[in-house]
């Protein structure tokens, strides 16, 4: 028996060069999830090395997984965390609409609408390649953006509390995405970023 109700992707939001889908919300108690989340989960500031300079970001990130596998970006080395059972629970919901799955979750805490994500795209060498990778939105609802390395196009979609996006096949190749800071909203939000590990 299902916990929740079956979403329906939408269409492939990216014209060409990749695939992202929107399920819209797909977890209905989300006051329960973003409050566990909120005080359980080890958060600690984000660091990056920029040319060669350390940096702290506000933001806030935690990194859970299958095992103690190490995971690189910005020139951080993170070892994954085990599994809450909260955070399980949501990877087999999203694992049940994805069809994919997941042996590792980027969480990020935004705590007001200042705080966001430049552009980017998800190509570390750990990541699998073309692989599937699922965000699942708690708290404030928010803009996220996807432009185009090459023709510059780019794509809004407003992620609501609850909802899940997922990013998959080549779009990482062709597609920048970013969360864009903004004065609208005040409240915080936490984004689940469930992936694949190769090296896992």
């Amino acid at each position: 028996m299902k916990l929740f109700n079956t979403a329906e992707p939408s269409k492939n939001l990216l014209p060409h060069d990749g695939t992202v889908n929107y399920y819209g919300v797909i977890i209905p108690d989300t006051n329960f999830y973003y409050n566990t989340l909120l005080n359980s989960i080890e958060w600690k500031n984000d660091q990056a090395v920029i040319f060669g300079k350390h940096i702290e970001t506000k933001r806030k990130v935690a990194w859970y997984g299958d095992k103690r596998f190490e995971y690189s970006y910005s020139n951080i080395q993170k070892v994954a965390l085990p599994w809450t059972k909260e955070l399980l629970e949501l990877k087999k919901r999203v694992e049940e609409e994805s069809g994919e799955t997941y042996n590792s979750c980027l969480l990020n805490l935004y705590h007001d609408g200042s705080e966001g994500m430049a552009w980017h795209s998800d190509g570390e060498k750990d990541l699998k390649k073309h692989g599937a990778i699922a965000s699942l939105t708690f708290g404030a609802e928010r803009k996220f953006s996807f432009k185009n390395k090459q023709t510059k196009e780019k794509i809004d979609i407003l992620l609501e509390n609850g909802s899940l996006l997922i990013m998959k096949d080549n779009t990482q190749d062709h597609w920048l995405h970013r969360l864009p800071p903004t004065k609208a909203s005040h409240g915080p939000r936490i984004n689940l970023t469930f992936r694949t590990i190769e090296n896992a």
